[in-house]
């Protein structure tokens, strides 16, 4: 995520003018981009399209059950009246601080229509699809305003931005990493902020998209910040753009501070519970040194791209929906000799625009590859300036290696300009043109994006999705799944973000799949920390592990179902985990050793737990 763009006025090489604004230009090229980003963004999803609730991502299932669950929350918060930013529905009794996770807030209320008339898994597969096709759009529409002429040229800068390696890993669930429209949209009035008298209207639209980037993409918005800064710093400190920009900074510091005031009181509340608010944490649940770049990962391929479909993918990144460089050499060489290229023709205005782009892209690079320098899989003793930036606020929240997905947009503005000194002026002979246009094959196509990969996912029983549960629990009351949601065993959580879409009467489940307090030395981890009751249950699903149930052992489970209030306990007929089927038949007979003969109801094993009654003996 990228801020990169020419300032809206240079005497020297001045900005395009919209095309909105040229009688003779047509509105043809703006739909056909549309519409090119939104089939490769159905080609991206069309795997979740084919099957929306019996498929899910496999490479991320945790993921994509978290976000559905936020948008069930989402009908429940319009519903409810219920706190946006936090819950108990979720790792009861304790809660869940939804400010300090991604809450993408503004998306579960704008789509809880949706949600409630086609169910969370259709609002899911949307947003993504949505999300690709806007980005690549949105950039198209910020390049064609601001640095390039030719809409070709846009397109590719545009369509590169939106489906670069990166965002296609972080399809693989993340609805708020593909929302890569917010940075070009936000630089956008960014760069108005100089225009003469139009500070107070600038600032106020700026401040409503920091509030809206922060809800839907908090840790995006942190880069987009810091890479305007470091271009805009850049650029004014250049010979050429220096007297320009000290005119412009009272302007510019004057719609900064509406900005500012706006969207400090927009985010007044999320921002006090995200840092202050019950069961917020420091740092990450996530070890930072792992989730850095490998500096090979820069030359290798990605696995759904073309030249991964071909065998020629890499595994240098953490896990598949963290690939953020995966460039390829052939796309490092041509980045290379674009630069070189547009630093050669540039004029003075541009030149600095270049200088400001150069930075950007450097800075990221060297941030994305983390603490310390790793080289093929192999961690050297080279430390990194991460390092003296770990522990700082933001950064000690940051997964290094996603600053590459800066850098994967200052590539797209690189070709975008490269490709618009080759169709427009001066005209290259036919041979150096051939041999540009070779070279943008060599290097895009091997990337061209596959379909995220999908797998089954395990049917909502009737027990749940004929409303049969509402008979066995309280309004309100404690239900679970077995085994207990987590990260890796989603089905619970998903089953209840369908109950919250359809509205009207809601239970709580203990655990989840989420961000929350009680990693080492205060630092947050993933999940509720686990007792001895949901451990067992964890271990018989994923390893098939079948202990002996002891006295110590039941007594341990009722303690833990009365810290958890649990009134009823059901075992569905499939369940699925992150890595395809569990072992249903080691939950079933350990559930059956603690709680005794289930009930069969609506098509779900369950135990009913009685308060004041023993409901740990075998046989009751």
């Amino acid at each position: 995520m990228s801020v990169v763009a020419a300032a809206p006025s240079e005497p020297a090489d001045p900005p395009v003018e919209s095309p909105t604004r040229r009688g003779g230009r047509s509105w043809r090229p703006h739909l056909i981009v549309a519409v090119v980003a939104l089939a490769l963004a159905v080609w991206v999803t069309n795997g979740l399209w084919r099957d929306p609730a019996g498929h899910v991502i496999a490479k991320n299932a945790g993921d994509q059950a978290f976000f559905e669950w936020l948008l069930g929350y989402g009908v429940y918060l319009l519903g409810h009246g219920a706190d946006p930013f936090f819950t108990d529905l979720m790792n009861t009794p304790v809660g869940v601080n939804l400010a300090a996770n991604t809450s993408i807030t503004v998306y579960i209320v704008l789509f809880s229509p949706l949600t409630v008339l086609a169910g969370p898994e259709i609002s899911f597969a949307t947003i993504l699809t949505l999300n690709l096709a806007a980005a690549a759009f949105t950039w198209y529409l910020f390049l064609r305003r601001y640095l390039v002429r030719q809409p070709a040229a846009a397109a590719l800068g545009g369509l590169f931005c939106g489906f670069a390696p990166g965002f296609i890993s972080h399809a693989n669930g993340h609805l708020n990493w593909t929302a890569g429209w917010i940075p070009p949209l936000v630089l956008w009035w960014v760069l108005k902020l100089p225009e003469p008298r139009r500070w107070l209207r600038h600032g106020l639209i700026l401040g409503v998209l920091v509030a809206v980037g922060f809800s839907i993409a908090a840790e995006g918005l942190f880069f987009t910040a810091l890479a305007t800064g470091v271009f805009l710093v850049t650029r004014s400190l250049m010979p050429h753009s220096r007297a320009a920009a000290r005119a412009a900074l009272p302007t510019v510091l004057a719609g900064l501070g509406v900005t500012a005031a706006v969207a400090g009181i927009l985010l007044a509340y999320p921002l006090y519970m995200h840092f202050a608010g019950p069961q917020t944490f420091k740092g990450t649940g996530f070890n930072q040194a792992h989730y850095a770049e490998d500096i090979g990962a820069y030359l290798g391929y990605p696995t759904r791209s073309l030249a991964g479909w071909l065998g020629l993918g890499s595994d240098l990144a953490p896990n598949p929906t963290e690939e953020t460089s995966f460039f390829g050499l052939p796309l490092i060489v041509l980045a290379v000799a674009c630069l070189v290229t547009l630093r050669r023709h540039a004029r003075p205005g541009r030149f600095d625009t270049l200088i400001g782009l150069y930075t950007v892209g450097a800075v990221f690079l060297l941030l994305s590859l983390g603490p310390q320098l790793k080289f093929f899989k192999d961690t050297t003793e080279i430390k990194l300036p991460y390092a003296a930036l770990i522990d700082l606020p933001l950064f000690d929240s940051a997964l290094p290696g996603r600053f590459a997905l800066v850098v994967a947009c200052v590539i797209g503005v690189l070709l975008a300009l490269a490709a618009d000194r080759l169709l427009t002026d001066p005209v290259p002979p036919v041979r150096e043109r051939a041999q540009w246009a070779a070279a943008f094959a060599v290097a895009l196509v091997p990337l061209f994006p596959m379909p995220v990969l999908t797998g089954e996912r395990a049917p909502e029983p009737a027990f749940i999705a004929d409303g049969i549960w509402k008979e066995y629990v309280s309004d309100g009351g404690v239900l679970t799944a077995l085994p207990f949601a987590t990260t890796d065993t989603a089905d619970g959580q998903r089953w209840q973000a369908y109950t919250m879409a359809r509205g009207g009467k809601q239970f709580r489940i203990p655990d989840g799949y989420f961000l929350g307090p009680g990693g080492p030395e205060g630092v947050g981890q993933i999940g509720a920390s686990p007792r001895q009751t949901d451990w067992k249950f964890l271990r018989a699903a994923l390893y098939g592990e079948i202990v002996p149930i002891g006295d110590y052992d039941r007594e341990q489970t009722r303690n833990d179902l009365a810290y958890w209030k649990v009134e009823a306990v059901f075992l569905a007929p499939q369940v699925t985990g992150s890595q395809g089927p569990v072992f249903r038949a080691a939950l079933e007979m350990t559930a059956t050793d603690l709680f005794g003969e289930p009930e069969r109801v609506g098509g779900v094993l369950l135990w009913r737990i009685r308060p004041g009654i023993d409901p740990v003996a075998r046989g009751n």
